[in-house]
């Protein structure tokens, strides 16, 4: 191995230490902003129900099984999240016609207008945390995130 490739191995395994640090800290501040936003939505909300309430927002119409399989996770633990959004009037369920068996899932108007504040909140917050940052950047970030993600989707 030469001088050159070995410095380029150590300095690539830098790199992928140092990405995972940071993903690690974007991870846990992440899940503290969540636990904000989910008491913004409702004082009462389960804590990754915040989570649960954005994708049925994205994939409304939604299946439980479809959510279930979407987190990876069992269906008594995804109809024990939809109940208590369910009691909470955030969701409200309509037969499948597909499947008379199955129900599908939508934000109910209540449901709706408590995310739509809370999602507010947050693009307001991270304005707040990126206003010293040219908008390119921002932009930058975004299409990072977006790529990553797309990523972790197909892994």
């Amino acid at each position: 191995m030469t001088g050159t490739h070995a410095a380029a191995t150590v300095e690539a395994r830098e790199a992928y230490c140092e990405l995972e640090h940071q993903l690690g800290v974007l991870f846990r501040r992440s899940r503290a902003l969540s636990a904000e936003m989910r008491r913004d939505v409702h004082p009462e909300l389960d804590p990754g129900a915040y989570g649960l309430l954005v994708r049925i927002d994205e994939a409304a119409p939604a299946r439980p099984s479809d959510l279930a399989a979407y987190y990876g996770i069992g269906k008594a633990t995804i109809s024990r999240q939809l109940k208590a959004l369910e009691t909470l009037g955030l969701i409200g369920r309509t037969p499948d016609p597909v499947d008379g068996r199955a129900h599908l899932l939508e934000l109910t108007g209540e449901g709706r207008q408590r995310l739509d504040r809370a999602r507010r909140a947050r693009q307001e917050r991270f304005r707040a945390l990126l206003d010293t940052w040219p908008e390119d950047e921002v932009r930058l970030l975004g299409a990072m995130l977006s790529r990553f993600n797309t990523l972790t989707e197909t892994f």
